[in-house]
């Protein structure tokens, strides 16, 4: 075949077919033209009992300038690639080098670096014994497409495994990456095992964080998280992940398998994360269950666990300002007004945060996140501020946090609508109405009520969607019984007798 070297099987084959078929047919079946195969009946040996080829067939078109310019370059600077080395050739000899010489150029170029260039990295295979180390990592899964609730849902997976057996545990991470879903994932996988390894390793988190203070926290918390467990902590080295590579590895194996499954299913979307949450953990079970006795073996050295957990949230004192917001990490949360000027110290987990005053828990709120167009993110609860809303309503039409306090999206397309088409205080007044009335628990209800008037064009009233779906409880009529005397039960039966 054009471009391929004749190797001694074919020699031999043809041959073979030779003695009962004719040139054409032996040479066909040996997988050669009938030019090379009258070559090879002249020739006297095999191919491979002959001396490399010591000729050139064409003229070499850099023989000008190889020794002369190309080589001074590359030894100043090895990195230089053919492209630009064929681009200064051409600025310097205008219409001498024509772009059909980079292919001519891209392989004197490798074979120069094969023998003058740098030393090249070696990667050095290793052996993993069972119950010695156990790696974790996150990977981003936005690809898998998955919706919560008609939203995208854009999220991590963080995922645990053992470098011997290949087990796995893997646990949804919304946000970014975090010490907090670290050690939450990484506790959970370690009870779900069953067992402890020697060594735990992880990619450099730190490079998540801003400064040497935050970097230095984060390795005092890691070591610690690591030596609650009896486990020896390890990271690897910032951009090399290869050092990390029996988890990288198996990040792509686990969204594949989740794709499929999702495939599978029919449906990327879901009611809750909970389902989706399920479906994760099944694909990684099955996962999990072709492993056999390689996980046997690696369980038996496995060491025993602590007595209990430790601790899977971070302590950050706040105050809650006359706003009745306060700010952990760059998020606004709100509180209730009366919390307004105490201290509290909020409990900061993976998924959520609480507030502590005394040793009381009096707030509980899902964790928020920065937004992508905005350096701070906002988690207000309209039901903590609905009771002060109702006292200023007007307050509300330039309230800088209005847009998050809306429980729903049909709420805030009710108030572009209320705003747009009526007076600012009577829309102000309907809109904290509705709010107060969502916060009596009827908030699904008056958003599927909403979302029927949006369709019909027309604007909510407040009295009527009041009375039906909250109206006022019906007086108990005050019913006065006097019981008779009992010797009018012995006229009775007196009488009767």
């Amino acid at each position: 075949m054009p471009g391929k070297r004749i190797t001694d099987r074919q020699v031999n084959e043809y041959k073979r077919y030779r003695l009962v078929s004719s040139q054409e047919t032996a040479a066909a079946k040996a997988g050669m033209s009938v030019r090379t195969a009258r070559r090879v009946e002249r020739a006297t040996a095999l191919p491979s009992q002959r001396g490399p080829r010591r000729w050139r067939t064409r003229e070499d078109p850099l023989a000008a300038v190889w020794e002369s310019e190309v080589v001074p370059l590359l030894e100043r600077d090895a990195l230089l690639d053919a492209v630009t080395l064929l681009e200064e050739l051409q600025r310097r000899h205008p219409g001498q080098y024509p772009h059909a010489v980079l292919r001519t150029l891209q392989r004197r170029l490798r074979q120069w670096r094969a023998l003058h260039g740098a030393e090249r990295e070696v990667y050095f295979a290793q052996e993993h014994p069972p119950g010695r180390l156990g790696l974790s990592d996150f990977t981003v899964a936005d690809d898998l497409e998955v919706k919560i609730g008609g939203a995208s849902f854009d999220h991590r997976l963080y995922q645990f495994a053992l470098a011997h057996s290949g087990w796995r545990h893997a646990e949804v991470v919304e946000g970014g990456e975090s010490f907090l879903a670290l050690s939450c994932g990484l506790q959970a996988a370690l009870w779900c095992l069953g067992g402890v390894p020697e060594e735990h390793r992880t990619d450099s988190l730190s490079a998540a964080f801003n400064n040497l203070a935050e970097r230095e926290e984060l390795t005092r918390r890691y070591e610690g998280l690591c030596a609650h467990y009896g486990m020896r902590a390890s990271r690897c080295n910032p951009g090399q992940s290869h050092e990390n590579g029996s988890i990288e590895a198996r990040n792509g194996s686990l969204k594949v398998a989740i794709d499929q499954a999702l495939r599978l299913r029919g449906s990327r979307s879901f009611e809750t994360r909970a389902e989706y949450e399920a479906l994760v953990a099944t694909v990684v079970q099955r996962m999990n269950a072709r492993l056999g006795k390689r996980l046997e073996a690696e369980r038996a050295v496995l060491r025993a666990l602590p007595a209990r957990r430790t601790a899977e949230y971070a302590e950050v004192p706040v105050r809650v300002s006359k706003f009745g917001t306060f700010i952990v990490n760059r998020v606004l949360y709100s509180a209730t007004s009366r919390l307004i000027g105490h201290r509290l110290m909020v409990r900061e987990y993976a998924e959520h945060i609480e507030g502590w005053l005394g040793g009381v828990c009096v707030l509980r709120a899902p964790r928020g996140k920065k937004s992508a167009d905005s350096r701070w993110g906002k988690v207000i609860d309209y039901r903590h501020l609905v009771q002060a809303l109702q006292r200023k309503p007007a307050a509300l039409a330039r309230w800088v946090h209005r847009d998050a306090a809306f429980p729903r999206p049909v709420y805030r397309r009710t108030w572009e609508r209320l705003i747009a088409q009526r007076p600012e205080r009577e829309a102000c007044r309907t809109m904290v109405g509705l709010l107060a009335l969502a916060a009596k628990g009827h908030e699904a209800q008056l958003a599927g009520e909403l979302e029927q008037l949006i369709e019909i064009d027309a604007l909510p009233e407040l009295d009527a969607i009041t009375q039906l779906l909250a109206p006022p409880a019906t007086a108990i009529p005050n019913v006065r019984v006097e019981l008779p005397e009992l010797k009018r039960y012995d006229e009775v039966l007196g009488g009767r007798a």
